[in-house]
């Protein structure tokens, strides 16, 4: 097993994520990349759970896919989600990110929002576990205070779970930038 000083960067981008809650039932999870360098390529990506349905978006589908099968199907946001063979779909995905004011997300009848920046700090660990690989694990984290995912014009039913202390808020709808993975 390597350390963090012996790893190597297999990602180098930013993943904000979003889950939605009506009261305590999940409606949705979305993994939103923008992958600035990786081992797989460039790009930008989607990876939306709903309904025990995922789906993975992007112009460069195999860098997509690489990026739901080895990150976010092991992500703690999907732990406990019936997680079926993903439905892969090659389109644009435009990813519009601002520490001050949150994100902007979209794809071909995919919208995601997130505003209300309560925060701004770092994190790293070297203890990362996805799939039974350990990665190291670096980025800045701005929860968010209101998120909406619309498909097809639609709204998805509801809102971000926030939480924890004045000084260090949480949210189930996050902005996560200069996000580096080592293994």
């Amino acid at each position: 097993m390597s350390t963090g000083a012996t790893r190597s960067p297999v990602l180098v981008g930013a993943n904000p994520g979003l889950r939605l809650y009506d009261g305590e039932t999940l409606t949705a999870y979305v993994s939103v990349w923008r992958v600035d360098w990786s081992i797989h390529g460039r790009g930008t990506a989607i990876v939306l759970w709903r309904d025990g349905v995922v789906r993975v978006l992007g112009e460069d589908v195999e860098l997509a896919t690489w990026l739901e099968r080895d990150f976010v199907r092991h992500f703690p946001e999907a732990d406990g989600l019936a997680w079926p063979e993903p439905v892969a779909e090659r389109q644009a995905v435009d990813v519009d990110i601002d520490l001050t004011t949150g994100l902007n997300a979209r794809a071909e009848g995919l919208e995601i929002r997130m505003s209300d920046v309560l925060d701004r700090r770092t994190f790293a660990t070297d203890s990362f576990l996805l799939g039974g690989v350990d990665h190291s694990l670096s980025l800045v984290l701005a929860p968010c205070r209101q998120a909406s995912l619309t498909i097809d014009g639609d709204a998805v039913t509801g809102a971000p779970q926030v939480g924890g202390e004045p000084r260090r808020p949480s949210s189930s709808a996050f902005v996560a930038v200069a996000e580096v993975w080592c293994r």
